[in-house]
């Protein structure tokens, strides 16, 4: 692979801003020098390869950490593969991703961790890892569960929604926190009232309420609330740490900024569509709110206030985007006449670091907290860390040189995700990739892809670095 130095740019790390170059040996961070040093300038005149970054720059890639490619949904399946996603990902700067293996009920953790490896195996341009969906909790899967951390598969996630598909009652869920406070595992909490979900649905429907925006009203706040303080007190009986995954509402995040001011070790995560959307779109016109069809749910615009606070104040750790596309035509339009059976998910992992940067633009987080929310704690929580989500010795060169002044417009006819609308259709942003290096290969090149399907590798994770 030869070495490469990236010059002239400001790195920006969770923990540091530094006017450095950077030396790329082997697929990682050799060390890091000052401009125009004499070290730097002797790296620049015998590399194999050197990357003007003046005025940009320097970032970890990002570490997408909740995303859904290939996923199975009501009948049909995201429209993103391994390769299209990856791909997409690699273009809005974020050099790992984690996706969801799916345990189906009657089967066994294995037989859903493998099939999921066959999707990604050889057709990934970035590196990728999994967590395991939990569908069917017995004394057979809980054993499986050791064997999965023990080969880098380490943190589990359990729906307390989708009666009938993935839901586990209150007992199950206990029983799968007992085994992962015994592992190591972490178990990450799609938080909300299934059970009372569904009555409302039913009443909505009975009712003549079957547009979009219902979809949002069903799935009431105080349920998403109701339910993380839920998980939350069985996460303490079991004695096991917990994340909280899409956290959407200003009663839930209160519920996780209680648990942390009593010490707990309790994260939670919220996504970009939070901060960025709300239920005006949900209930655009002529079912085009079908587009922002999700759960949890977009919510009225005062919540992303306490969002952002909670970014700022580490109630919230992490944004990841809950990547999981469906096409308006012929996916989401099965929920015409019935927004129950609108495929639930949103596009976002092209968009995330971009929007991330706008919060910075607007002054709403900090450059390093960027980094942090979007590389650094990912990594951490999800036991990528050192390895992946900063720039330091040792580190994989997964590294992006960022434009911070270029300006775009977010589209569906110039993104590169496998679906047919942008959720952000028209949004001018300030910032945007110039160039990705994904284990020191260069990926983007000057806005060109040159990276190919296989080059991302599956990564064992270890256990969660977050708990210090």
């Amino acid at each position: 692979m030869g070495t490469t130095v990236i010059r002239g740019g400001l790195v920006i790390t969770a923990a540091d801003e530094t006017n450095a170059d950077i030396l790329i040996e082997g697929g990682r961070v050799t060390a890091l020098a000052a401009h125009d040093s004499d070290v730097a300038r002797a790296w620049a005149e015998s590399a194999d390869r050197v990357l003007d970054a003046s005025g940009r720059y320097v970032i970890p890639g990002g570490v997408d950490a909740h995303t859904h490619m290939e996923m199975p949904f009501g009948g049909t399946f995201a429209v993103d593969t391994f390769e299209t996603g990856t791909r997409a990902a690699a273009w809005g700067g974020t050099t790992t991703i984690v996706d969801f293996a799916v345990q189906t009920v009657g089967e066994s953790l294995r037989a859903g961790l493998d099939a999921w490896h066959a999707k990604a195996d050889g057709n990934c341009a970035v590196d990728y890892a999994f967590h395991m969906i939990l569908s069917d909790v017995n004394e057979d899967t809980l054993k499986e569960m050791d064997g999965l951390v023990d080969e880098g598969v380490t943190s589990f996630k359990l729906f307390m929604a989708y009666p009938g598909v993935f839901y586990s009652d209150d007992g199950k869920i206990l029983r799968a926190m007992q085994r992962a406070a015994g592992n190591g595992g972490l178990v990450m909490m799609h938080a909300e009232n299934g059970i009372a979900i569904d009555v409302l649905v039913e009443q909505a429907l009975a009712a003549g309420r079957t547009d979009p925006r219902y979809h949002g009203e069903v799935r009431h706040a105080l349920l998403e609330a109701e339910a993380t303080h839920r998980a939350i007190q069985l996460a303490r009986v079991a004695g096991a740490p917990l994340y909280v995954v899409h956290v959407s509402a200003t009663e839930a995040v209160a519920e996780l900024a209680q648990a942390r001011d009593l010490g707990l070790p309790v994260f939670g995560e919220t996504c970009p569509q939070y901060l960025f959307l709300s239920t005006d779109n949900l209930a655009e016109p002529d079912f085009e709110g079908a587009k922002y069809v999700c759960s949890t749910p977009l919510r009225p615009k005062e919540h992303q206030a306490h969002l952002w606070r909670a970014l700022r104040t580490n109630d919230l750790q992490v944004v990841s985007t809950d990547h999981c596309p469906f096409c308006f035509k012929g996916q989401k339009e099965m929920g015409l006449g019935d927004f129950s059976k609108i495929p639930n998910g949103l596009p976002g992992v092209e968009n995330r670091m971009d929007l991330l940067h706008q919060a910075v633009v607007d002054g709403r987080i900090s450059r390093r907290r960027w980094i942090e929310i979007a590389c650094a704690t990912p990594a951490r929580m999800f036991g990528l860390y050192p390895r992946k989500g900063t720039i330091a010795p040792g580190a994989d060169a997964d590294i992006v040189i960022y434009d911070p002044d270029a300006t775009q417009v977010m589209s569906a006819e110039t993104h590169h995700m496998n679906v047919d609308y942008s959720a952000y259709e028209g949004r001018t942003v300030t910032g945007r990739v110039q160039t990705v290096l994904s284990r020191g290969e260069v990926v983007i090149d000057d806005r060109s892809y040159t990276g190919r399907a296989g080059h991302g590798r599956f990564v064992a994770r270890e256990t969660c670095r977050y708990l210090g």
